[in-house]
């Protein structure tokens, strides 16, 4: 071409953040957060991958991977003929993200395969381990997905080197995106921190978070600030854990038994290394950290240089030998890092060099595990471990487990011949129950109760929105909210919760139903008074089969976390959040998988029923409350009304003829109205042909809420 034309293409206009609307007014709500992992990033879907990966030839998978382990790549050689070091780390690393503050996090949905997490500091040369695994992933398709074989190739780098490993489930389903909905921290450099609001009280780190510094999975190995107090890491290390629901046993039997295995890698200058995968060259085909000689004992990975362990490829107990028989003094790295060094450990202890075996170099540990000895209660722990090993491999296989199931929800959801029998207390178990009784006859007893649309549908709702998608846990099923933490929790209102649940509980030992089922049944009945009320003849689905937990199967500091501080759609904030109440709702929404469209139905639905926590009038835009209308919408979006601020966060909703005040609201009742794009949504339940259409909206997405976590597995 002797001419170069202008191109036809609208150079950033898909990929600049200042090109967005967002950035163009940082103050309107982004609903981006309730349509990640939109159908349309599916290449499969209408693939039932739990159905699938029951068909997997599990034996040969296994016969696979355990020979991958010493099968060595040029491109990327195996540490002293193993990989099984690398894989463990892969594992825990996809697995540690999991925070209980959320449910965020964790390795139940392949996410470590995509930015951020591909490209963190803490996670160099990952992209190896997963590119190491694509040969299996290709041979076994669609029927194994890579959420699944991530943590599978741990499992198995574990019983390579000699562990007797304590189960592993299938189930985990990929998504095919990057979670932009999580949420890392404030933090715009790696390695920053900003997430403490005093430094110096290591328990303010900032929630939902867990781990200390950007682009860290847990805590800085060498030290807080990255200076060497294994004392002060101590409190790191306790809190971080604490923060993913481990104990101080199940965390000092992961730092030892995490640790026992594999090495670390900073034989070289850490400036050397190139770009993270996600800013790497397009020639580098995902690949990041590269360098030139960067491989075998050149790599440069953590920037700490060493094992752990005389035998780093083999399960063994040589970590509390070496930590607890020998003195440690803090040395620096090849790449600059700190790390400690034993002092006078004899030649025969010391592990060998990665290309020549008649070379070896002192072991090295981290301000972590040099925490494991200094911290009081770490040294009785590890004491114990060192002088009964059985008690160690029997913590550690354990807190394996749980650390790579955490997020799987309950036992029900777990798939495989290696599901181990045992029910642990962390997967919130719950009896099934086995009697039979006649739905109908039930909600005649309900209905007769004497309880009010408003009581009835608000203990129902109560009871089941503490269901996150994010882990799967809370919801309906166990009637958890007859149960300490959650009958206290101010949200449930306990005085009306008690009173309901009375009669409900009453009706339950009549009937030979389950509470939990009466609690939704109750539900049932009052959503179809309002419909009835309302002058539509829709139907409630109803589905019976859920079980009701016990207290001493009910782990209460566990479910402290899944208290509802804010609930939109019951117009409930417990106190005043640095950020907005209409942020907080879609926040709740995103943990409940509703989309926008799902939202606005149901705050609509809830403020008419009466529902709002403590019968507050806020939002409740109707002279019919308890009929289940479209009259939220018709009244927001109505012009013979204006709206004018009465505090900071309530507004009144003035008749402009008369100049009197018609209605009250808050934030999260006007954004419907405010935000373009939930104005359009109301605006479409507020058409009078659309009616009949809320209300079938509504029962949908009511019922997929009483439903969550329940349904899925029976």
């Amino acid at each position: 071409m002797s001419e170069i034309k202008k191109c036809p293409v609208m150079h950033g206009a898909l990929t600049k953040a200042s090109q967005t609307p967002t950035a163009w007014w940082p103050n309107s709500l982004n609903l981006d957060i309730l349509h990640q992992h939109d159908v349309k990033t599916n290449p499969l879907p209408e693939f039932d991958y739990k159905k699938e990966v029951k068909k997997l030839n599990f034996s040969s998978l296994k016969k696979d991977l355990l020979k991958l382990m010493i099968d060595s790549k040029d491109w990327w050689p195996a540490d002293l003929g193993t990989y099984s070091g690398l894989f463990v780390r892969m594992a825990w690393h996809s697995a540690g993200t999991y925070r209980i503050a959320d449910g965020r996090g964790g390795s139940g949905t392949g996410n470590h395969r995509f930015s951020p997490l591909d490209s963190w500091p803490d996670n160099t040369n990952l992209d190896k381990a997963r590119r190491l695994l694509w040969p299996i992933k290709k041979k076994y398709g669609n029927k194994l997905s890579w959420a699944d074989l991530m943590i599978l190739a741990g499992n198995m780098a574990y019983e390579h080197a000699g562990l007797k490993t304590y189960g592993f489930s299938f189930g985990r389903v990929d998504i095919w995106h990057p979670e932009k909905d999580v949420y890392w921290g404030s933090e715009k450099n790696w390695l920053e921190d900003k997430r403490y609001s005093d430094k110096k009280d290591r328990t303010s780190l900032e929630n939902p978070l867990a781990a200390v510094v950007m682009g860290l999975i847990y805590v800085n190995p060498q030290g807080v600030d990255g200076k060497p107090d294994p004392l002060k890491t101590a409190h790191d290390v306790r809190e971080t854990f604490r923060r993913m629901a481990m104990n101080d046993v199940e965390t000092c039997a992961l730092t030892v038994g995490g640790h026992s295995i594999g090495r670390a890698h900073g034989n070289g200058d850490a400036a050397k290394l190139g770009r993270e995968p996600a800013a790497a060259e397009i020639h580098e085909q995902g690949f990041g950290w590269n360098q030139k000689n960067g491989l075998g004992k050149y790599q440069v990975t953590s920037g700490l240089e060493g094992a752990w362990t005389t035998n780093p490829d083999k399960w063994n107990y040589e970590y509390l030998d070496l930590l607890l028989n020998y003195e440690w003094e803090s040395k620096k790295s090849p790449a600059g890092a700190y790390q400690w060094e034993p002092i006078g450990l004899e030649e025969h202890k010391k592990p060998r060099d990665l290309e020549n075996p008649k070379i070896r170099h002192n072991p090295m540990m981290t301000d972590a595990d040099m925490a494991m000895k200094i911290d009081p209660e770490y040294r009785k722990i590890t004491e114990k471990f060192y002088k009964n090993p059985k008690y160690l491999d029997e913590q550690f296989s354990k807190a394996w487990f749980k650390l790579t199931h955490r997020d799987l929800g309950p036992r029900t959801n777990y798939i495989g011949p290696w599901v181990p029998k045992e029910t642990l207390i962390w997967q919130d178990p719950v009896p099934a129950h086995k009697k039979k009784y006649n739905v109908d006859k039930v909600k005649k007893l309900i209905a007769a109760s004497g309880l009010s649309i408003s009581e009835l549908v608000s203990t129902a709702w109560d009871s089941a929105r503490t269901y996150r998608r994010t882990d799967k846990r809370g919801g309906s099923n166990g009637a958890r909210i007859r149960l300490a933490p959650q009958k206290d929790w101010e949200a449930n209102e306990p005085t009306r919760l008690k009173k309901v649940l009375k009669v409900l509980e009453s009706i339950a030992k009549k009937s030979g139903a389950s509470i939990a089922d009466i609690i939704v049944l109750g539900g049932v009945v009052g959503l179809e008074k309002a419909i009835k009320k309302a002058g539509s003849k829709v139907k409630v689905p109803f589905t019976a089969g859920r079980g009701d937990a016990t207290q001493e199967h009910t782990d209460i500091e566990s479910f402290k976390v899944l208290e509802p501080l804010h609930d939109a759609f019951r117009n409930y904030v417990k106190r005043e959040y640095s950020v907005m109440p209409e942020e907080l709702m879609l926040d709740n929404a995103s943990l409940k998988g509703l989309s926008a469209k799902e939202m606005t139905c149901l705050v609509g639905g809830m403020r008419v029923l009466g529902a709002n926590y403590d019968g507050t009038e806020y939002g409740v835009f109707t002279d019919k409350v308890g009929a289940l209308t479209n009259d939220f919408f018709v009244n927001l979006t109505d012009m013979k009304y204006k709206w004018e601020p009465s505090g900071k966060n309530s507004y009144n909703i003035i008749e402009r003829k008369t100049n009197k005040t018609k209605f009250k609201a808050t934030r999260v009742d006007l954004v419907f109205g405010s935000n373009s794009v939930l104005r359009a949504y109301a605006e479409v339940y507020a058409q009078d042909d659309n009616k009949e259409k809320f209300v079938k909206d509504f029962v949908t997405v009511w019922t997929k809420i009483m439903n969550a976590g329940f349904v899925s597995v029976h």
